[in-house]
């Protein structure tokens, strides 16, 4: 068994592993757009079930993802234990009954409850651990959202609520209406918005946990990813202005500073990447659909950086230092 160092997760009595694992790439994309390239089922489950073996018993996943296909691939790997893994899983984007995003948002009361009912279908369980708002619906007022979302944990179908992606004051909002236990947004040495913005302080200091997704900068921070033409031709990581033209070879210039540095500590870019996150006290969820990658994520969870190496980082990397738009406009 792993000894991922376990932790508390906001205030309200949830504890995880320090590392989830974020399961998005696992299932076909979005509206047959591949998020990172082609799934194997098979791989995905095996690896779902390893998560398992070594504590990484935290799963995320979305009724987007697919959509709808990720929860049901997740349902296969925790039927016969769901009381083992701690699963988390969003909505808010919405996503009609044809099981395609309509490329817009909805938080109203309603649907609230419409997406609870068919991600607990979706997932074979009778009650979610982990339930965020994906992205806020600027039609509806937050607290209507958070309000229906309380009434969710009141009836048992969901225990704990987070938030994605919000600002500090949403955050505070949220919070307002009912406790919120956790919001997860982007964070990695690629991408430091919620510190620029107050959002990694804010949640803090109102003692929600914070989750941290793409840790690896979309996998780019892997090293692995050396000219556009690695994309395979349906992965949505084409479209991002992050990784295009000469952003792609401006940001490759900083993968290059932090593949030294990871060579001076006998370790994978990734794995320093990833061991960055974690010294910054959050909890992240590298995505994953192979056993090889999970393992070596695990693996950066004991990675000690000191004071010097945590500088060093910063210096490769400051807030601020990626180029191009972290989505595509109107995303």
């Amino acid at each position: 068994m792993s000894t991922l160092k376990r932790v508390a997760l906001g205030t309200q009595g949830l504890e995880v592993p320090v590392e989830g694992l974020g399961c998005m790439g696992m299932t076909g994309g979005i509206n047959g757009m591949s998020v990172y390239g082609e799934a194997d089922e098979k791989e995905s489950l095996a690896t779902l079930h390893r998560a398992l073996e070594l504590g990484v018993d935290m799963l995320d996943t979305a009724d987007l993802y697919g959509p709808m296909l990720n929860e049901r691939l997740v349902a296969k790997a925790i039927a016969g234990r769901r009381d083992q893994f701690t699963v988390a899983t969003k909505f808010g984007f919405e996503v009609n009954d044809h099981e395609q995003w309509t490329g817009g948002y909805n938080g109203r009361p309603e649907y609230v409850r419409k997406s609870v009912e068919r991600s607990l279908r979706n997932l074979g369980t009778d009650y979610i651990d982990l339930y965020y708002l994906h992205r806020i619906d600027p039609a509806t007022p937050l607290e209507d959202t958070v309000g229906a979302m309380s009434r969710l944990v009141e009836e048992g179908k969901v225990r704990y609520l987070g938030l994605s992606e919000v600002s500090a004051d949403e955050l505070q909002r949220g919070h307002a209406v009912h406790p919120i236990t956790a919001l997860e947004s982007e964070y990695s040495l690629f991408d430091r918005r919620v510190e620029e913005e107050g959002i990694l302080q804010a949640a803090a200091d109102l003692g929600i946990g914070f989750v941290a997704y793409s840790p690896l900068g979309r996998g780019f921070l892997s090293g692995e990813i050396k000219t556009p033409d690695d994309f395979e031709p349906n992965d949505s990581r084409r479209f991002f202005p992050r990784y295009q033209g000469e952003n792609f070879y401006k940001n490759l210039e900083l993968v290059e500073k932090l593949k030294t540095l990871a060579a001076t500590k006998n370790v994978t870019p990734a794995q320093l990447s990833l061991a960055w996150v974690l010294a910054q006290g959050v909890v992240a969820i590298p995505g994953t659909k192979r056993r090889k990658y999970l393992e070596a994520n695990v693996a950066a969870a004991s990675i000690a950086l000191n004071a010097t190496e945590l500088a060093e980082l910063d210096a490769i990397m400051p807030i601020g230092s990626a180029v191009g738009a972290a989505y595509p406009a109107g995303f």
